[in-house]
């Protein structure tokens, strides 16, 4: 299943952001419509096959690549990166421990 199809679902959890940086796959609209019923922006590059592609705020997708990082950096701990864990809490925890030793070291 896409990571679209519980991308509203999620959304819909917590208050609505005032921007959502999204990548290539997230260019659906459905979801620019949802967001823009709860007053947020979609920060998502065109899909290249798009007949009328939109404009989006490049400034701001390149913001995009410090939450990639992020994430990379956390997947080079071989616990993270495998999931180890069984239990979302304890996986919470080793994601918490992982993040306080990379912000210890930078």
């Amino acid at each position: 299943m896409h990571d679209l199809a519980g991308a509203a679902a999620m959304l819909a959890r917590h208050p609505a952001p005032t921007k959502l940086l999204a990548d290539r796959a997230y260019d659906a609209r459905s979801l620019r419509d949802w967001l823009a019923e709860r007053g947020c922006e979609a920060v998502i590059p065109p899909n290249p096959t798009r007949k009328h592609p939109h404009t989006y705020d490049r400034d701001a997708y390149k913001a995009r690549n410090l939450v990639e990082r992020m994430f990379c950096r956390l997947k080079d701990f071989r616990r993270i990166a495998t999931r180890y864990d069984k239990r979302a809490d304890t996986f919470l925890a080793a994601v918490l421990i992982a993040a306080i030793v990379l912000w210890w070291i930078n």
